[in-house]
């Protein structure tokens, strides 16, 4: 049995809460009995609180709160556990009072050596994201657990082009987070289709005593990326779009969403795309003013021409 292993087995015999002799400990692991000392010593300097009793009656035992205790993460583990507590917490993550109490256990089952380099690693490590409202995080709650428990939901939401809610019953088949958003994608039994919606403007969350199944091998993140990104129905109508710029802009542009999904070949100061001709006009104006000069359009020299119409539009708008 390798080390990990056994030192594991050696683990789930002390939390049985009764006190163990090293002789014990080797004759069922069919071990030498120096080597449980050295795996002894090990998890005694992993932080693991065993307690060695002598005499007659002695043997090792764990400390009665160690059974909260995390199991063998070593630093690296432990750092990155905590750096991904963070990003979470700045997502908006909706059990944040969970979240922080299993980090700050994490912690407290460390030896000191480890916490001074926990605390090292921690106090320059931050993220800087959109704060999200407590009304909001409790919406994502009620989300999560229909999605769990496959249970209906009647949601009161407004859309973006409607200036009132609507009450509508959703069976959500899971959460996603991007740019900065939360989102719940399901089926709508009003538009008797799968939709996605966005956290935020669920005014007001009510569970019902609907349930339903979820589809096999459902992804929310796949469907809506499907559904932001489609593919091109006909070949005629691909577009190639050649834009020229500075390696680290062009870099910035190719990972951006939507022109990451349409690249089709990048030099160091060049980036080809295939597009749909619609999206091209429609679209990726306002998406290339954002970056100034910083970049220019190569072809189609149709795109240089709707770019000068936006900005004309743009002036005149502003000048008014």
């Amino acid at each position: 049995m390798a080390k990990n292993d056994n030192m594991l087995a050696i683990l789930w015999m002390l939390h049985s809460g009764t006190k163990i002799t090293a002789k014990q400990i080797a004759e069922k692991l069919e071990i030498n009995i120096r080597t449980v000392y050295r795996y002894i010593d090990s998890l005694c300097a992993s932080g693991v609180p065993i307690v060695s009793d002598t005499g007659q009656n002695g043997g090792y035992h764990l400390l009665n709160n160690f059974i909260q205790a995390p199991l063998f993460f070593d630093i690296e583990e432990q750092k990155a556990l905590l750096h991904a507590a963070v990003f979470a917490s700045e997502a908006g993550y909706p059990f944040s009072g969970s979240l922080n109490s299993a980090a700050q256990k994490l912690k407290r089952y460390t030896n000191r050596e480890q916490e001074s380099i926990l605390n090292r690693h921690l106090v320059g490590f931050e993220v800087i994201n959109r704060d999200i409202s407590q009304s909001v995080k409790r919406i994502l709650e009620e989300l999560e657990r229909a999605v769990a428990n496959e249970h209906s939901i009647e949601i009161e939401y407004r859309t973006s082009r409607e200036e009132q809610s609507r009450s509508r019953v959703i069976d959500p088949y899971g959460m996603f987070y991007w740019n900065n958003k939360w989102y719940a994608v399901g089926y709508c039994h009003l538009r008797q289709e799968i939709r996605s919606f966005r956290a935020e403007r669920i005014l007001r969350i009510q569970p019902t005593q609907l349930v339903f199944q979820r589809p096999n091998d459902f992804s929310a993140k796949e469907f809506f990326l499907q559904n932001m990104l489609p593919g091109f129905e006909r070949k005629e109508d691909v577009v190639t779009l050649i834009i020229s710029g500075r390696s680290e802009t062009l870099d910035d542009l190719c990972i951006h969403w939507f022109f990451g999904h349409h690249l089709k070949e990048r030099t160091s100061n060049q980036a080809v795309f295939l597009l749909d001709e619609k999206a091209l006009h429609a679209y990726v104006p306002y998406f290339l003013f954002s970056y100034g000069k910083a970049v220019q359009v190569i072809e189609p020299q149709g795109l240089k021409e709707r770019l000068r119409s936006v900005a004309a539009e743009l002036m005149e708008y502003y000048q008014l």
